[in-house]
């Protein structure tokens, strides 16, 4: 699998975007990206996971890519249960399977 790290650099919000799209974008021919954006400091989520997300809702709306999980959806009932069914073969053998990383979020690549 993958991965896309957009929060070791401690960007800006716009950097982290681009850092994001620029991922996407590269790694194209994946099936799946696991997308390392942190969670913050507030206790509650930072501005760039919310972003992450935001920004994948939006590619998903508009079908640039199938899917994505938020790391946190694994071990909490967020309404994810049939998308993480559906692509649990793709990142069950990932550490962060089972652990429900709120750091990090996974991404379904259209073919």
């Amino acid at each position: 699998m993958i991965k896309v790290d957009i929060k070791t650099s401690m960007p800006t919000v716009e950097v982290a975007k681009t850092l994001l799209l620029n991922g996407i974008k590269m790694h194209r021919s994946e099936k799946v990206i696991k997308i390392i954006h942190g969670y913050g400091s507030s206790g509650v989520g930072g501005k760039i996971k919310h972003m992450v997300h935001e920004v994948l809702e939006s590619l998903k709306e508009t079908n640039q890519i199938r899917d994505f999980i938020p790391g946190e959806a694994l071990v909490s009932f967020m309404g994810y249960a049939d998308t993480i069914q559906k692509y649990k073969p793709l990142i069950m053998s990932d550490s962060d399977y089972r652990r429900g990383n709120d750091g990090i979020t996974y991404v379904f690549i259209k073919p």
